[in-house]
Formats: structure tokens, sequence, C-alpha cells
């Protein structure tokens, strides 16, 4: 039987291919995505480490709040603790520094430069070290000085003696000589793709900081014979609890964590894809297993007269399946490695990162490659093989293959499970129960009832399309053909079925949210023009608070409402409420509504909260919350009004708190016109007045709504091309379907010539 299976096999090579190739795209996606991130997190492990060298440990202040959108404040190092730094025994060398983001270049075209992943630097100029060397030109010594980068240099065509603005905490740029150029060892322009703007260390503290006499970060020197770990120790004691202290180990490996966070999010993607990939594969396998079977009845049929048993015909094409299997795991997993390699050199040209790959292939591609690939091929042939071992020996005296069972059974069952289905989905969208479960649970549950009945559902639609084409002698064939074998076609159609509804069902979504917020800004709001910017990075786009009365006196501005956004920590839970300059405006912009207590006016003492925030964090009227914003201590405020979740929702202070964020202007303005004004010349002067704030633009509402739905576009770009693979797959499954459907009907197709059929 086994020699039988091989010789069988080798015979049938195209169709060896055809059945191989669909899991050799999915084996591919599985290994590539492990080895991509793999690669990708061992280079930046290998550039943190040679950033960290020359520190033996690095101290930093626990920052008093912790952002939930993707800033995280560090705090402050007061300039007396240096001494108390250097006094520890074990300190060689203390040097204490300024390293944060929020330093972002206007180019000579007077935008800023954006930087969509690696984060925008400015940093204290502490001179060349092992690490950082200057190109050209030297180091800054006054405050109106600056280096930067040789990456951003060369982006920006900047050159030494130059004024270059640069942004800050002030949403107005600055202007700077630029007196400096530097790169890193190994002649490396950025360090993975990061832009770096050095300053002198008053310029520094005061425009990336806001205070004087502080730094971020102090790098220790260990002593001759002290170890990092005793010195940590010692330094840690020395400072408290209210400070960080971690070796060069533990900082190389905190920072390349962040890395592989951030990685471990695009590993899951990819391996959703290769999900998909598999699963509709599992289609193209079982149809080709089936018709494998169907076609080889005589042939198996003879096995069983001769005295084959039932398991050794399943073993016959378990064996086939493996084979199959195996062959694709393999090739799926070295094409996986070269595309996953491949794939980390377009992301280190893609964020201009120069970093030196390190090509990982770990032991849980290798695994997974062998035990998916393998997995899913006997999983969709073990039917089929089954199928095969129920074939009586009579069937070797027939001619034809033993007719299709009738569809009854799973006709029952496709239609239970579509009615629980539906009715999860029903409940779901009603609004009642869970409802994002309900709704992807039934929408799943739908989906696979449809699966199951679309055999009983392919005969009308079969009977229905074919009419189109039965004016001729090959359509009315066809249609014949396409019913006589309702599994065969509803198989085949199922994995093109499978991977339309992916495409389609993901753009609904996409689509779906940028309708959503469409309606939201354009239905709620009543602002007829928006000032705002498109986030890049960490800091937000901000724009001069003096910009809020300046606009009010623009002729047709009836109200001008603005808010400032900031991570804070409200009765110990980290949140990112927003500071408001006039509630009344706020509330008649958004079309807040109370539902308890009074949102008429805001105190100085006061916060206004939603209702589902309000239920979710179990606060009501009276309550009194705990504050702790970026800078000073705890502030406490009373809950003075609820309202109902609607376009701004959390948690709204009043603009007085604005004084303890990092960043004290406002990141959104929204500009009221009285009856009858021309929004175009209003646009026109706010622009104006906007003039010296390059990151932010005033926009109508519908371009507001697509500068910020613009993201999505690019996810669903990204998500149906990487979908096409599915469809690319169900191709194939048609194409393997219709080649061995002609290889079955070889003497029937030959019958048709004979008596006259045309090709």
């Amino acid at each position: 039987m086994f020699k039988a299976t091989l010789k069988g096999l080798l015979s049938r090579k195209l169709r060896l291919v055809l059945s191989a190739l669909s899991v050799v795209l999915g084996v591919m996606f599985v290994s590539g995505a492990f080895v991509l991130t793999d690669t990708l997190g061992k280079s930046f492990d290998a550039m943190f480490q040679d950033i960290d060298k020359s520190v033996d440990v690095q101290i930093t202040a626990k920052p008093k709040v912790k952002s939930t959108n993707g800033d995280a404040p560090q705090a402050n190092i007061p300039a007396a603790e240096v001494p108390t730094v250097r006094a520890v025994t074990g300190v060689a060398k203390a040097e204490p520094g300024v390293f944060t983001t929020g330093a972002r270049v206007v180019g000579k075209d007077g935008k800023v430069l954006s930087s969509f992943g690696p984060p925008q630097f400015g940093s204290s100029w502490s001179g060349e070290t092992s690490l950082v060397q200057l190109r050209t030109g030297r180091g800054p010594t006054t405050d109106n000085e600056i280096a930067m980068d040789a990456a951003t240099a060369k982006t920006t065509k900047y050159t030494v003696g130059e004024t270059v603005k640069i942004l800050t905490l002030t949403p107005k740029p600055q202007s700077f000589t630029l007196v400096g150029i530097f790169g890193y060892s190994g002649g490396r322009d950025t360090l993975g793709g990061t832009q770096t703007i050095a300053f002198t260390t008053p310029a520094a503290q005061q425009l990336l900081l806001g205070e004087k006499d502080v730094f971020t970060q102090i790098q220790v020197t260990a002593a001759s014979g002290v170890s990092q770990t005793d010195l940590k120790k010692n330094i840690q004691s020395a400072l408290g609890s209210n400070y960080k202290v971690q070796t060069r180990t533990e900082l190389a490996d905190e920072q390349s964590g962040d890395i592989k966070q951030a990685l471990s999010i695009l590993n899951n993607v990819l391996l959703g894809f290769a999900f998909v990939a598999l699963f509709v594969g599992v289609f193209l396998i079982l149809n080709t297993f089936s018709m494998l079977v169907a076609q080889r009845t005589r042939e198996l049929a003879l096995f069983r007269a001769i005295g084959a048993s039932r398991k050794q015909v399943i073993g016959s094409v378990l064996v086939e399946a493996t084979i199959i299997g195996v062959i694709a795991s393999v090739v799926g997993l070295a094409i996986g490695i070269g595309v996953g390699v491949a794939l980390a050199y377009a992301v280190t040209l893609l964020l201009q990162s120069q970093l030196t790959l390190v090509v990982g292939v770990p032991l849980v591609a290798v695994v997974a490659a062998i035990a998916v690939g393998l997995g899913v091929t006997l999983a969709a042939a073990l039917f089929p093989a089954v199928r095969a071992s129920r074939i009586p020996p009579v069937a070797a005296m027939r001619d034809a293959a033993t007719p299709d069972k009738p569809l009854t059974k799973i006709t029952v069952a496709g239609a239970i499970v579509f009615a629980l289905g539906a009715a999860a989905l029903g409940t779901g969208l009603a609004g009642k129960g869970a409802v994002l479960p309900l709704i992807l649970g039934g929408t799943a549950v739908t989906f696979a009832g449809v699966a199951l009945l679309t055999p009983i559902i392919s005969r009308p639609i079969v009977s229905l399309l074919g009419r189109l084409f039965s004016w001729s002698v090959p359509g009315m064939l066809g249609r014949r053909n396409s019913g006589r074998n309702p599994r065969r076609t509803a198989i085949t159609a199922g994995a093109l079925m499978i991977s339309i509804a992916l495409v389609t069902g993901i753009s609904t979504v996409l689509g779906s949210i940028t309708a959503s917020a469409e309606k939201q800004i354009t239905g709620s709001l009543k602002a007829e023009l928006i000032i705002s910017g498109q986030q890049t990075g960490p800091v937000p786009p901000t724009f001069d608070t003096a910009i809020i009365d300046q606009a009010k006196k623009v002729p047709g501005v009836e109200s001008f409402g603005a808010a400032w956004f900031a991570p804070a920590k409200i009765n110990g839970k980290d949140g990112y409420p927003s500071a408001i300059n006039d509630l009344p405006t706020i509330r008649s912009m958004f079309g807040l509504t109370s539902t308890s207590g009074s949102i008429a006016t805001l105190g100085k003492d006061q916060v206004v909260i939603d209702d589902k925030t309000a239920k979710n964090d179990k606060v009501k009227v009276g309550s009194t919350l705990d504050v702790q914003f970026f800078k000073g201590g705890v502030q406490h405020f009373t809950v003075s009004g609820i309202y109902k979740n609607g376009g701004l929702n959390g948690y709204i202070f009043p603009q007085r708190v604005t004084s303890l964020f990092k960043t004290q202007t406002p990141s959104l303005g929204l500009v009221h016109l009285s009856p009858g004004t021309n929004v175009g010349d209003v646009q026109d002067r706010i622009k104006t007045l906007l003039a010296d704030n390059p990151e932010v633009t005033v926009q109508d509402g519908s371009a507001y709504v697509k500068a910020a739905t613009a993201p999505f576009d690019f996810i669903k770009a990204a998500v149906q091309v990487l979908l096409g693979l599915a469809l690319l797959i169900a191709i194939l499954g048609i194409i393997n379907t219709l080649a061995l459907s002609v290889i079955e009907r070889t003497r029937e197709l030959g019958l048709l010539r004979a008596i006259g059929l045309r090709r």
C-alpha cells in the first residue's frame, strides 16, 4: 500500500503542486511573521546594547502620571540630586542630562518634519562620546544654537550656519543657528530612525521640560571593581523610592521590550492573515482529496478486493496528505524565512532607521510551520480518507464513481447553526446583552451555517445562473456538471466566498468607522470650523492659547471653544482627561445634556463627567476626586454634573488645571459662526492667525473628518492587499478543482469530441 501510494502520488505531480501551494502560502505567513519580529527584536537589542555600553547605571525619576494615549511623560530630577549621586560609594562619574521627546524641526518648506514611528527627541549637548561623533561644526554653546543628527540634516537639507526653526513645548517655533551636525559610531546617521536636536543644557531644560535646574536622567559610571548591581543598590538607597535606578542590562532590556511590544501587534496581525490563508486552504485541500478519492474509487475498491483493510485505505490517503504537508511545510518555512528577513529590511528602509539586521529564526517559527502545515493538511484529508475506506470492493467492477450522498443531514445541521447564529447576531445588533461578543460570535456562527447550507443552496443558484448559458450545448453541459455534485461545487465556491466575505467585511467595518465619525462630527458638533493637527508622535500638535481671544474678535465668529488633553491619575486610575476654556460653549457645541447635577458652569475645583465613565468609575454628583497631573501635588475636585455620553467623553476640568500639564497649549479649537456668515472668509482670517503655528490648521467638518480617518484608508488598503492572498488561494482552488474535473471526465470529454463537439 505504501509503494502504491508513492507511485500514485508521483504520477500526479501537478495535483501535488496545486494542493501544496495553499499550505505553502499559509506556512509562509506563519514562519515569516515570527522571523520578522524576531529579526527586528534582535536588531534593536543589539542597537540598545551599543547605545548603553558606556553607562553602568542610569537614574530617572518615577513619573507622577502614566499616559494612556501613547505619551509617557518623564518626571524631572532636581539638579540638587546630582551631588548626592556623585557622593555615593562606587560612583566614578555621574553625568546629568536632558533627553526627552518633543523637539520637532520645521523644514525649509515651513512644514513640521513628521515621524511616523520613531520619536523626535530633544537633548542637552554633552560633547562627543564613544557613541556620538561630530561630522561637521561644533556643539552648541549659547542658548540660540543647536546641533542635529545627520539623518535629519540630510532630510531637511539644512547645513551648518543656517537658521532652523524648532517646535518644543510652545506651539510657536523658535529660531536657532545650526552650529553642528553629528552622527553615531559605526557610520550611522541615526539611531533606529529617531530625530534628535541637541541644545545647551539651560535651553533644553527650559524648552523641553519647562523648568530650570532639572534633568531627565543621570548616567553613572562605576568605579573600578564595583559591579553594576552593587552600584545600583547603593544609589537606590541614597535616593529613595521616588527614583528608578537601572543597570545597563536592565535599561537595554526595557528599551528593547517597548519595541518588542509594538512588534507583537504586527506579529499577531500577520498570524491572523496566516490563519485566513490556511482556513481557505482547508477548502482547497478538502476538495482536492475528495475528488482524488472519487476518481480512485475503482482503484481503492480493487485494493479492498485483494485484501486491503479499511485502516490501510485510510492510511494510504493520509500518507499522501502527510507527504504533501511535509513538503509544503518545509518549502513554506524556507520561503517564510526569506520573506521575514525581506520584510524586516523593508521596515528599516521605511523608517530610515539604518538598523543593522541580526537575522533571527526562532524555534517557534520552525515548530509552528511544521505543525500548522502538516496539521492543516491531515485535518483536511481525514474526512475524504474515512469516506475512501467505506468504498465497497464491488465498486471495482463499476464504470461510474459512487454517487454523492443525500444532503439531508448537512442541510438540517446548517439550518440549525444558521438559526442560532442569526438569533445571536440579531440580539447583538438590537443592543441587548453583551453586544460585541454577540455580534462577533453571531457573525461567525451564521457564517458557518451558510457554509453548511451552501451545497443545498448551490443547486437552485446553479440552475438559475445556468439558464444564462443554456442556449448552447456547452452551456447546458456546464450547467448539468455544476449541479451534478453540489458538495464539490459548494466547497469550490466556499473558498472564494470566504475570501470575498473577509474583504467585504473588513472594508465595511472600516467604512462604518469613517461614517460614524463623520456623522458624529457633522451631526452633533455645532462648529463650522475646527482647529487641529495630525498627531504623528507622542507630543500632540497644539496652538497658541492667545489664538482663543484673537479668534473671538474675528467678524462672524459667535463662539470659540478650546480643549486641552493630558494624562492624569484620577482616584489612583490612569486616564486622559480634557480641560476646556468655557463649559457653556462646549456644552452647546457638542449638544451635551445633563443626566444628574448641573453642567451649566464649571467652578475652579469642579469637574463634570459623562454617564458611562461615571458608572464605570463608580462616581456620582458630589463625589470628591483626588487628581494628580504632570506637575504639582494631588488636587481635589468635586463632581458637579454628569452628562450624557456624546461627542466629548470622560472627565472635563476647568482651564486653570492646564498650568499643571506638561504641554500647556490647546490641541483642539472649535469655531461656531453667526448665521449667514461666509465660512471661507472666516477660515482665511483664522489661517492668518495660525501662521506661526505650523503644526495645526483650520478646516471645515468634511476636511476634518477626512484627515481624522485617513489612517483607516491606509489600514484598509494594507488589509486588502494581504487578504488578496486569500483570494489567490481561492482562485488556485478553482483551478485545481477544474483541472481535476477535466481529468475525471477524460472519457466523457473524448466521447463528446468524437460525436462532433468542437474544442
